[in-house]
């Protein structure tokens, strides 16, 4: 296992990587189609939306992710009715993947100063609540959300942040950098933010998007959350 001169900092997905939330997020997303009077849409079509913020798995789901065919005021309805909706029905069904608590206890009692925290494209308010409900937040020094920044992931303004407010919880200035910083997400958004940022990336292939990793090129992969903790010996980028 690497020191913590050599590991800096993790940062995690949510949706797709600590926690399966499919099910309540097409739940959602098909409620919000029919309060429009549109058809449902099958499950995987939906999961297959995911990733980029709630506002374009609406417009995806409408079939307008560039915005033009419906005006904005339609668009905000449906968002609007989504988010209500989803704040309710969040955790219906949604659990923790098997292995990330494990692993999180794991890197914490090997890096017990080590930071990690948890950037997503979810907003952040029900990414908290989510946390906070499966215990997952005691890992985590910061959560922010799609809605925290003026840009989402792929944007690396959310990891180069987190970045410096974990500099500001150690001793040392400049301790961490991109360079010792691994990004850890199911989708090529969590594996361009990395690559965005120039920090290494592990890809999850267990999560909601793993037909987007290969064109991404994850620094490695894990086909459980529990190879987290083995894998986390990657070199720092040079």
């Amino acid at each position: 296992m690497p020191t913590e001169t050599t590991l800096g900092l993790i940062v995690f997905d949510l949706d797709g990587t600590l926690i399966d939330s499919r099910i309540d997020l097409c739940n959602s997303v098909n409620a919000t189609l029919t309060y429009l009077g549109r058809p449902t849409l099958p499950e995987a079509v939906i999961a297959s939306y995911i990733g980029n913020g709630a506002s374009m798995l609406i417009r995806r789901a409408l079939g307008d992710p560039e915005g033009d065919i419906h005006d904005e005021e339609y668009v905000t309805n449906a968002l609007t009715f989504f988010l209500d909706y989803y704040r309710i029905h969040k955790l219906d069904y949604t659990y923790v993947y098997p292995g990330v608590i494990s692993s999180l206890e794991a890197i914490r009692a090997a890096w017990p100063e080590l930071p990690m925290a948890v950037l997503t494209n979810k907003p952040v308010n029900p990414s908290r609540d989510i946390c906070t409900h499966f215990g997952l937040d005691r890992f985590f020094f910061q959560n922010y959300g799609g809605n925290s920044f003026h840009a989402k992931k792929p944007d690396p303004h959310g990891l180069l942040t987190l970045i410096a407010e974990a500099n500001a919880l150690t001793s040392e200035a400049s301790l961490i950098t991109p360079t010792n910083t691994v990004m850890i997400g199911d989708s090529d958004v969590d594996i361009l933010t990395a690559r965005n940022c120039g920090a290494r990336s592990i890809g999850c292939t267990f999560g909601l998007a793993p037909h987007t990793l290969a064109a991404a090129q994850p620094d490695a992969l894990a086909d459980s959350a529990s190879d987290w903790p083995a894998l986390l010996n990657l070199p720092p980028r040079l």
